[in-house]
């Protein structure tokens, strides 16, 4: 498991180092000093896990985290910070896990048997991207990258891909925790296929909407969604 570690403080970032050194399939192929620099790292070297420091000059690490949950495949997360108030705000950040300063040995272990556990069940979900549905008493199935986006429509979700459009059981918190990398909310009643994702467009209302590549529909996108979607896009 490649890892990169972001904290402003040298002797912390060196502690994780050596007590992460006893871990044979771990290898740490990169450190930073601050968000901004984390971030450049992260993209670059693209790891499978960060530990990533809350308490930070400049772009702090839920900012930092903010950022990496928008990429394509994004690294899990594991926070360490001094103040143990932080832990709301990580879990809402979907971390992977949680450290308070001083790092001990023992609660490195438990976070990392974790991190690998969420890593065996991201693998296992990567297996079957098809989604099935029934049409006309005939139960099909269709792969994730054919379909455009899903709509919530009262106890059901309406699907819409190439060639037409199906009612699924799945909720969108359902396919979201299914395909948490593949699927973008823009709207409290809408997921898009991110590969899909083309450009954002502004009407002279104000109001947002995504194009999506192959869809003829544009989609309105909510204001808590805005900002997410157009950091894609950069």
């Amino acid at each position: 498991m490649n890892v990169v570690i972001i904290d402003d403080e040298p002797l912390a970032r060196a502690r994780i180092k050596r007590l992460l050194q006893h871990n044979e399939h771990i290898l740490v192929q990169g450190e930073g000093d601050n968000g901004a620099q984390g971030l450049a790292l992260i993209k670059q070297i693209q790891p499978d896990l960060v530990f990533l420091d809350i308490d930070m000059p400049g772009i702090n690490g839920l900012e930092v985290a903010q950022q990496l949950n928008t990429l394509s495949v994004p690294p899990a997360i594991v926070f360490v910070t001094a103040y143990p108030e932080h832990a709301l705000d990580a879990l809402q950040l979907s971390a992977a896990g949680y450290l308070v300063k001083p790092v001990t040995e023992q609660a490195l272990d438990k976070v990392l048997a974790q991190v690998g556990r969420l890593n065996k069940a991201h693998m296992q979900t990567q297996q079957s991207t098809k989604i099935s549905y029934q049409l006309g008493g005939t139960i099909k199935s269709i792969e994730l990258d054919l379909v455009y986006y899903f709509n919530a429509q009262e106890k059901y979700t309406n699907m819409v891909f190439e060639g037409g459009e199906a009612l699924i059981e799945q909720s969108l918190k359902q396919l979201e925790q299914r395909f948490p990398t593949q699927l973008l909310r823009i709207h409290r009643n809408t997921l898009i296929n991110k590969q899909r994702l083309v450009a954002l467009h502004t009407l002279n209302s104000g109001v947002h909407s995504v194009e999506l590549a192959g869809c003829k529909e544009q989609l309105n996108v909510s204001r808590r969604e805005l900002k997410t979607v157009k950091n894609i896009l950069q």
